[in-house]
């Protein structure tokens, strides 16, 4: 049990440590993150006994399946967050980038540079790979980071900030630039969302509840992180083979994130030709599908209800419809996307421009499943989030996104 002011404490300490870390070079920061991956990896075997730990209370809790997946480490998904400090770590430091500059009429320079947003705050469940992501990404962009983990995943989370806090030292940084914000209950995260002035930005990554938990009680500016109720068209013009291979890896790669597909449209032209393909497909996968009266004819498939189409599974389901046209799919999705990532599978390349400007996410693909949508398989390094909001960052955030900027007025003397 933490206090209001044990919070307060970290974020002051917080706060000093990014006015230093705003300063440091490109240089700092890469040894800083190649020793944090080393040391995730060094440190393997603590790591992993305290993840063990939490994965075992989540068992015996009785969390569902694809909860403790998102919970569980292995050794492959630890050097996958090693790597992705060493992706973090050879791109570009996004600090002091100038994003626009002009001379004036009257002589004076005018320079806007990207500069970090300050203290960090995140907020986030289960996945303690969040932790690492998040440390990485705000270090390099120059911001210290507090990070508040579910309690399912102190044990996780408190070994990896240990390792990591010890390795940003070897980067002349200070170790307070990462740090866990203390206590188990809703007190503490509600002392983290009133640390205004002391907290620059919040960053919700979760459940829906979450996320409108944060949304609606914070003090402190949100960056809204959102679910995924993601959508597969398959229109009438599409190659049924590549749709095929599009909507089971969009649905089956992995089930528990955010960009797993949740929901398949199928244009009423190729419904007689795909159904049955698409069906024993999923169904083999152990995929069970909701589907309206034209799926659910088939043995195995459930009948699908309003809420099977609002839902976000983050599991072996999926919801499934017969559309008339691109346009009932547009409607649909309209009305049922969380606009996170929706994509359509055609050969058509008006349909494509059509769907690509009517369906407002964060990121519409054409012949590529949703999975792709991620910071990593973008080229941004491990992200920090996906936002599905429209202020400031939308889609995967990496590091320009966290970062603000200011502008530079260089004179000679000039008054006005």
């Amino acid at each position: 049990m933490s206090s209001h002011q044990d919070v307060l404490d970290v974020a002051v300490r917080a706060r000093e440590a990014s006015h230093g870390l705003a300063l440091a070079t490109r240089a700092q920061k890469d040894r800083a993150l190649l020793a944090m991956a080393d040391a995730l990896v060094g440190h393997q075997g603590e790591i992993l006994a305290a993840n063990a730990e939490d994965v075992a209370r989540a068992e015996a809790d009785g969390t569902p399946a694809n909860i403790v997946d998102r919970l569980r480490l292995t050794p492959e998904r630890l050097e996958a967050m090693a790597q992705g400090l060493r992706d973090v770590a050879a791109l570009p430091d996004p600090v002091g980038e100038v994003v626009r500059g002009s001379s004036l009429a009257n002589g004076l320079e005018l320079r806007q540079v990207r500069v970090p947003f300050g203290v960090v705050g995140m907020i986030y469940e289960a996945r303690p790979n969040v932790t690492a992501d998040a440390a990485g990404i705000c270090l390099k962009s120059g911001n210290a980071v507090l990070l508040r983990g579910s309690s399912s995943a102190r044990s996780s989370n408190a070994a990896i900030v240990e390792v990591l806090r010890a390795a940003a030292t070897l980067g002349d940084l200070d170790a307070d630039v990462v740090q866990l914000v203390p206590g188990d209950s809703h007190e503490s995260v509600k002392a983290l969302m009133r640390a205004r002035g002391l907290v620059d930005v919040l960053i919700p990554r979760g459940g829906a509840g979450l996320i409108r938990s944060v949304v609606e009680e914070s003090t402190v500016p949100v960056i809204e992180t959102g679910v995924g109720n993601c959508h597969v068209y398959v229109d009438r013009a599409a190659d049924l083979d590549k749709a095929l291979a599009i909507v089971v890896n969009a649905k089956t790669h992995r089930t528990s994130v955010c960009n797993a597909a949740e929901s398949l449209l199928v244009h009423a032209d190729v419904a007689d030709e795909f159904l049955p393909r698409i069906v024993a497909a999923l169904q083999d996968a152990g995929v069970t599908i909701h589907g309206d009266p034209a799926f659910a004819t088939y043995d195995g498939v459930l009948p699908a209800t309003e809420e099977d189409y609002e839902r976000e599974y983050l599991s072996l389901d999926i919801s499934a419809a017969v559309v008339g046209s691109i346009d009932e799919a547009i409607r649909h999705i309209r009305r049922y996307s969380s606009q996170h990532s929706d994509a359509v599978v055609t050969e058509d390349l008006a349909a494509a421009t059509l769907f690509t400007r009517s369906v407002d996410s964060a990121a519409v693909l054409v012949n590529a499943s949703t999975r792709f949508t991620d910071g990593g398989e973008f080229g941004f390094g491990a992200e920090i989030g996906i936002s599905t909001q429209k202020l400031h960052a939308r889609g995967p955030m990496g590091l320009p996104e966290m970062t603000s900027t200011k502008y530079v007025v260089t004179g000679d003397g000039h008054v006005r």
